[in-house]
């Protein structure tokens, strides 16, 4: 096999799982980050591994509840209404993929990256390079509502057709499991097959391997463009500094679109802004749950439990709503009475910009218009969980291998609600 000098773009789990598989097929790997590897969604998520998530987030009645939470600025899901000509063509994309045949397509694809991806987290925890927070505990979907238990009963009747293991939980069953965090709760299904994670001690875990590995580190480096000759890129650019290169993968998240714009590709992925609020006194929260009417994630990390959640369309910026941050933080003591976060865990809020593709699905893979470009973006809410198989498939496509899985239904040159 052919070493090659390869550039990732984006210091986030995808760009850093990519340059883990990367070494480990013997190529010589720089990491470019505009920030500084301590920041992003990679580090405020929910920390899931998620066989669980075999639904898109384009399914049908999505775009009804948008226009009836769009103009609510605490709503789980909301987009700032505003002009954009990127937005409007994600958004005609996105209804275009709101569709039951899309779900039904996309349900074995979700599954089967989801669980290599855990297989592979396990394999790295079980290895001796590395020292990282993981539980397998599975993940509660609790719900308050009858309305809330049928929608989750039919993802239910499609997951267990599909192999996977899942209970209907009552109240009292569920505080058996968790005594010292008694929920107010209709009941709960309980996958068994999900898992959780710290990702901060993850993350930095993950580079201290990479820098043993002999991997560069370019930090504070934002690519300002690509130098092209005969459809290849030979040097990806900053304002300081250019850097050589037979191959370059493309992981920077919801930065995605503007980056390759330059190189004439179309790419759709619009940031959807998550908080995180950190709970640091103890919480008695042992299983990790989304609570489903206020669409929020719970996670007890090491040293603390989180909560977060929301989906906001607001374009690229880090500005802290705290109409949303409030609504996360009612939902933590509506569905736990004994939880209530103070206001010094609610000043320390941080927030994360997920890449929304518009049917839900990642882009992985070449694109015709550049023949040493491989995608890495747009996995949604599931970037953490995907990004060890993200990584793998990168990793095998540079080194000219068969790839675990069939790379189509993450072509960035699919088409939409087909």
């Amino acid at each position: 096999m052919i070493q090659k000098k390869v550039v990732v773009v984006g210091g986030g789990i995808v760009g850093l799982c990519s340059a883990y598989y990367l070494t480990l097929e013997g190529h010589q790997v720089t990491v470019m980050d505009k920030g500084d590897f301590s920041s992003g969604a990679s580090h405020v998520n929910a920390g899931y591994l998620t066989p669980s998530h075999i639904v898109p987030m384009a399914a049908p009645g999505m775009v009804s509840k948008g226009l009836r939470w769009m103009f609510k600025a605490s709503s789980p899901f909301y987009i700032k209404p505003r002009l954009n000509k990127d937005l409007v063509q994600w958004g005609l994309k996105f209804m275009k993929s709101c569709t039951p045949d899309h779900v039904q397509r996309s349900m074995q694809t979700l599954l089967d990256i989801n669980i290599l991806s855990k297989q592979l987290y396990l394999e790295m925890k079980a290895s001796e390079e590395f020292d990282f927070h993981l539980e397998t505990k599975g993940l509660l979907m609790a719900y308050q509502t009858v309305h809330a238990e049928k929608e989750e009963a039919e993802i239910v009747s499609w997951a267990r057709d599909l192999g996977l293991k899942i209970d209907q939980l009552t109240p009292s069953e569920v505080l058996k499991k968790q005594p010292d965090a008694p929920m107010n709760i209709a009941g709960a299904y309980w996958y068994e097959s999900d898992a959780h994670s710290t990702p901060e001690l993850f993350m930095k875990n993950l580079i201290a391997v990479l820098e043993k590995r002999g991997v560069t580190f370019l930090t504070g480096e934002a690519v300002s463009h690509f130098k092209i000759q005969e459809n290849k890129i030979t040097a990806v650019c900053t304002t300081s500094k250019q850097v050589a290169t037979d191959e370059v993968v493309l992981a920077s998240g919801a930065w995605s679109e503007s980056l390759v714009k330059q190189l004439g590709i179309q790419l759709s992925v619009q940031a959807g802004k998550g908080y995180r609020i950190n709970i640091h006194q103890p919480t008695g929260i042992r299983l990790p749950a989304i609570l489903l009417e206020a669409k929020v994630a719970v996670t007890p990390m090491q040293g603390f439990t989180r909560f977060g959640g929301t989906m906001e369309l607001s374009g690229i910026n880090h500005l802290i709503n705290t109409k949303r941050v409030a609504a996360i933080a009612r939902a933590a003591s509506a569905f736990y009475p004994n939880v209530v976060p103070n206001q010094t865990d609610i000043d320390e809020v941080k927030c994360g910009l997920r890449p929304l593709s518009p049917d839900g699905l990642p882009y992985i893979g070449r694109h015709s218009k550049c023949a040493n470009l491989v995608l890495a973006t747009g996995h949604s809410m599931m970037g953490w969980s995907l990004g060890p198989a993200t990584g793998k498939l990168v990793a095998e496509l540079i080194s000219d291998q068969p790839t675990t899985l069939s790379l189509l239904p993450f072509s960035a040159e699919r088409k939409y609600g087909v």
